[in-house]
C-alpha cells in the first residue's frame, strides 16, 4: 500500500468522524408541519397553576413563543387575545410561552395589555430550544392530536387572516 492510498483513508476517516461529530451536536431542529408538537409544563408567568400543554389536548392550540423586547410580539399579543374570542372556548385555546430572562419585563407589558389566555415563563429557554425557534416570535398551530399543523415565523397583522381561515378549518374538522 502507498502512502498516498494511506493518507487518503486517514483523512477519509477524519472527515466521517468530524461529520458525525458535527451531527451528534447539532442543535434540535425546527419543528414542521407533521411533527407531533413537544409536551410540557412550564410555571404560569402570572402565578398560579402550571401552563401545560397537555391540558389542551382535544382543542386545536395556537401556540405562540414571545418577549417583551420583540416588537412582533407585542403587536401580536392583543390581536391573538381578540382571534382566540372568535371561536368556542372548547374547541381552540391560544397558549403562550415567555422567554423573557426576567418575567417582571413581560408582567409590566401584559398590566398595559391584559390577555386572556395563558402565558408559561420560560426563563430558561429550554422550550424554544424544543421546538427549534429560530425567530421571534414563533408559534405553532397544533391540531386536537397534538400534531403541529402550521408553523408561523413573525407576525404582521395582514397575518391574522390566514391565520383565521386555517384555524377554522381545524376547528370545523373535529
Amino acid at each position: 500500500m502507498s502512502f498516498r492510498s494511506s493518507a487518503l483513508r486517514s483523512s477519509t476517516r477524519v472527515v466521517a468522524i468530524a461529520a458525525v461529530a458535527c451531527l451528534w451536536a447539532a442543535p434540535a431542529s425546527a419543528l414542521e408541519a407533521g411533527d407531533p408538537a413537544p409536551g410540557f409544563t412550564a410555571p404560569n408567568l402570572k402565578g398560579g397553576p402550571k401552563v401545560s400543554l397537555s391540558k389542551y389536548r382535544g382543542k386545536v392550540v395556537y401556540l405562540d413563543f414571545w418577549a417583551s423586547w420583540c416588537a412582533p410580539c407585542l403587536v401580536s399579543l392583543p390581536i391573538l387575545d381578540e382571534l382566540r374570542k372568535e371561536f368556542p372556548a372548547k374547541d381552540f385555546q391560544v397558549v403562550a410561552v415567555n422567554v423573557d430572562t426576567d418575567p417582571k419585563k413581560a408582567l409590566r407589558f401584559l398590566a398595559k395589555s391584559p390577555i386572556g389566555y395563558p402565558s408559561a415563563s420560560d426563563t430558561a429557554g429550554k422550550l424554544p430550544e424544543r421546538f427549534g425557534i429560530e425567530t421571534m416570535p414563533t408559534s405553532f398551530l397544533i391540531d386536537r392530536r397534538g400534531v403541529v399543523r402550521h408553523v408561523h415565523a413573525g407576525f404582521r397583522k395582514g397575518d391574522v387572516e390566514d391565520l383565521r381561515d386555517r384555524i377554522a378549518e381545524l376547528v370545523e374538522a373535529q
